[in-house]
């Protein structure tokens, strides 16, 4: 919102500087986010009276003027703009004027031969939007000739400040000139002075069908009134146009000018139909009762007021005349309705539309209006038949506008809202003020009436505190007691209040599960992984049919909540890929949601894809490209694991749709299932233009973080080193393929307690003279005594243990 100090002055009595100004509004809440000084574009420029000009004696297209420009002595200016000539009054810029809008500094010099002492401006040159080609005329601009010498920002309302707002979604009444009045008036003190515009008298029943009834109730009013006696092609006045452009709006005419002025004065916008133009539309002896409501069928053609024409379908509402389409309701009018050079009367609309129907439409067409920015945020229906008035009253003091019945089908308007506020609430949320004293008194009830009162709000005392009827203005945020606490603490200045520690104080820090989540990415980005961060909203997918639809998605694309996070991790590796990337190894710790008893569980999942080769492995493959093969990925997921302190088994998997069911494994810590890892599948494969090299790993993150941190892994403890040497035995055998490689680990380590230090796989074999069913396997253990160096004799009971442990419990044929 773009707030003109010099209008912001004339609808509340404050003195401020804008800075000051400024500050205040931002720690209220509404955010400057730029301070915008426009006498700066015409600094060093004055009104200068063009006495003679004549030809240029070296250039045909330029001219050399001579410029009074207020000074003892006349200053002799080359001109090359065609418009120029003697007698007009024009915007000098004089010597060490800075023009900010085109980057200039003027500076005496010579143009072909002939000295120029300063420039003759056109509007663009000072930033301000043109149609012509060529210097600005005064004459032609302002209604009185101001002096020469005068400073031309006066003339053309650049001595103005303009506020750059950042409104909250919570706050439409900010998007109103007489909103932020009301807010520098409560906080400031300063007296209001605003416009007291009065709904238009004698309004008729407009007694739409009962269709078209429903849906203009539904927004809670829709108002007509006719207005003639005006003339389309007039201009409006100058001062009602920088109003208009010191707010960042376009003027058009004088009729739509005056809409879009209330709009902004008021909140309310407010749209005019030419009523000659809707009868060459719609037929001849229009009545107010064939306009209507309704949604657009599919395919429908509507061209706007911006020429565009778009195709609309049933999530976009329509305004019709005997079921023409004439405006797409609260964003844009039709362009064969809208007010030309020659319109003459008008029906001026006045409503209100659901907040809910405006996004909609809004988002369907890709459109979004200053007027549809305001009624999505929710609009007060006790202001929409007073701005008509308004508008009304402007047209008949500019325009000579003769203003004739009004209709309206309205919904019946409900009780007053009342609001209960407790002291008691009051002073525990916000706590006493900050003193000097150790103890800082609470804010008293005549603080907390007067700021609920500088708001608009009408309080009544109870015993407990307040009951507050809420002020139009602020129905659509003031909803709760929670809300008028604020109230009060935005007024009263967030900063006034002490702050107020917690007692006794505790020190801070990272939980087990946190500290381990952290470490885990460490490691993961030490194996070659890198971590990538995906929005967990994503768009409907038929094939999944999980995923949750959020109530009010910005885009189709970002319409659910996801359910997995492997589908963009593929995409990402396709995006890499098609960029010339040799591989792309990445992963993330995000969310994943499910539904589940009408409840939505969140899920903290660890996912990631090994895809390609490393380029920085090329040293090792004398510069040709290696894909890792099943087992290299695992070592490298397994690596993470281990050093984290987990121990993992892996079981067949061979029911998960996105893995290859011949490589895919479960990973098992602690004897439950962590997840997934896996070869892609090659179906997959070829949908996301993958090399076969792909492997997906899918963990839940709560459980391994929950068995990283057991106290018998997380807390670190001391064990001397031996001194003792070690004794290695390998130990081969024959076992089914299906055999897995961990199971008989595990079964090694519990026969060989508690000499057994370690166990590991060095060597599997298969084929050549084996059984098709069945590989070698070899093993190496090491043991070591913890008293004194092993003997053989030692040593051998404890090797044929394992040995028979392994026949027994697999059937295993040993082979050493």
């Amino acid at each position: 919102m773009r707030v003109s100090l010099s209008w912001l002055q004339d609808l509340v009595q404050v003195t401020e500087a804008a800075d000051q100004l400024g500050e205040r509004l931002s720690m209220a809440g509404f955010e400057v986010e730029e301070i915008d000084d426009l006498s700066r574009l015409a600094q060093g420029v004055v009104v200068g009276h063009v006495l003679e000009r004549d030809k240029h004696p070296n250039a045909d297209k330029l001219s050399v003027c001579v410029v009074d420009i207020g000074a003892e002595k006349t200053v002799q200016i080359v001109c090359g703009a065609s418009n120029v000539r003697a007698g007009i009054h024009v915007a000098v810029a004089t010597i060490g004027a800075v023009l900010p809008a085109v980057n200039l500094t003027i500076k005496a010099g010579e143009l072909r031969g002939v000295a120029s002492q300063g420039m003759i401006c056109s509007l663009a040159e000072l930033g301000q939007p043109t149609d012509v080609d060529g210097i600005a005329v005064l004459d032609d601009l302002l209604e009185g000739l101001p002096a020469p010498g005068t400073a031309v920002a006066s003339c053309l309302g650049l001595d103005d400040t303009v506020l750059e707002l950042a409104i909250t979604a919570n706050r439409p009444d900010g998007l109103s000139m007489t909103g932020i009045a009301r807010e520098v008036a409560a906080l400031t003190g300063a007296a209001l002075q605003l416009p007291k515009p009065v709904a238009p008298q004698s309004i008729a029943d407009l007694n739409p069908s009962a269709d078209h009834a429903a849906a203009m109730k539904e927004g809670g009013v829709y108002a007509l009134t006719e207005v003639s006696g005006l003339d389309g092609g007039k201009d409006a006045p100058v001062w009602l146009q920088q109003r208009l452009l010191r707010a960042g709006v376009k003027p058009v005419n004088a009729i739509v000018d005056i809409t879009n002025l209330v709009m902004l004065e008021q909140g309310q916008p407010l749209h005019a139909f030419d009523l000659d133009a809707l009868e060459r539309l719609c037929g001849s002896d229009l009545k107010p009762a064939d306009f209507g409501l309704r949604q657009g069928r599919d395919k429908e053609l509507f061209t706007g007021l911006d020429g565009r024409t778009i195709e609309v379908d049933e999530r976009v509402q329509l305004v019709t005349c005997r079921d023409r389409p004439v405006a797409i309701a609260g964003v844009i009018g039709s362009a064969e309705s809208g007010v030309t050079a020659t319109t003459t009367k008008i029906w001026l609309e006045s409503a209100l539309f659901t907040p809910a129907s405006i996004r909609s439409s809004s988002r369907a067409t890709g459109l979004r209006t200053d007027a549809s920015s305001r009624y999505e945020k929710g609009l007060p229906r006790q202001i929409t038949l007073p701005a008509a008035g308004r508008a009304l009253e402007l047209m008949e003091q500019l325009l000579g506008g003769v203003a004739g019945r009004s209709w309206q089908c309205c919904a019946e308007e409900g009780p007053e809202p009342v609001v209960t506020l407790r002291r008691h609430a009051l002073h525990q949320l916000l706590g006493p003020l900050a003193s000097e004293d150790e103890e800082g008194s609470d804010v008293s009830d005549q603080q907390v009436e007067d700021c609920l009162s500088a708001l608009g709000c009408h309080l009544s005392t109870t015993e407990d505190g307040w009951t507050v009827v809420v002020p139009p203005s602020r129905r659509m945020d003031l909803l709760r007691e929670v809300d008028l606490i604020e109230e009060v603490a935005r007024l009263v200045g967030f900063d006034c209040f002490g702050a107020h520690l917690p007692d006794p104080l505790a020190p801070g820090g990272l939980t087990d599960m946190q500290q381990a989540e952290r470490r885990l990415r460490r490691r993961l980005c030490s194996a070659g992984l890198q971590e990538i961060t995906c929005l967990s909203l994503t768009g409907a997918d038929a094939d999944d049919p999980n995923r949750i639809p959020i109530s009010n998605p910005l885009l189709a694309e970002t319409s659910h909540l996801r359910t997995a996070l492997w589908q963009e991790h593929l995409q990402i590796c396709q995006r890499n890929l098609q960029a010339s990337q040799p591989g792309c190894w990445l992963f993330e710790i995000g969310h994943v949601f499910h539904p589940q008893d009408r409840e939505i569980v969140q899920t903290a999942r660890l996912g990631g894809v090994i895809c390609g080769e490393r380029r920085v492995s090329r040293w090792a493959t004398s510069g040709k490209a290696l894909a890792p093969d099943y087992f290299m990925a695992r070592g490298a997921l397994a690596t993470v694991l281990n050093s984290m302190g987990l121990e993992t088994q892996d079981r067949p998997l061979s029911d998960d749709s996105r893995l290859h069911p011949g490589r895919a494994a479960a990973v098992v810590v602690e004897g439950r299932t962590l997840g997934c890892f896996g070869q892609l599948h090659p179906v997959l494969c070829a949908q996301y233009e993958l090399p076969d090299a792909t492997y997906l790993f899918d963990l839940d993150l709560h459980r391994l973080l929950e068995a990283v941190t057991r106290r018998n892994r997380w807390v670190p403890s001391f064990k001397a080193f031996s001194t003792l040497p070690a004794m290695e035995r390998d130990l081969a055998m024959l076992v089914p393929k299906t055999l897995p490689a961990a199971d008989l680990m595990q079964a090694i380590r519990k026969a060989g307690k508690p000499l057994l230090e370690s166990v590991e796989l060095i060597d599997r074999f298969e084929g050549g003279q084996l059984p098709d069913d069945q590989c070698s396997q070899a093993f190496r253990l090491r043991y070591r005594g913890k008293d004194s160096t092993l003997t053989d004799e030692q040593l051998q009971p404890v090797q044929d243990k394992v040995r028979q442990a392994l026949v027994q419990q697999f059937k295993v044929e040993l082979r050493s």
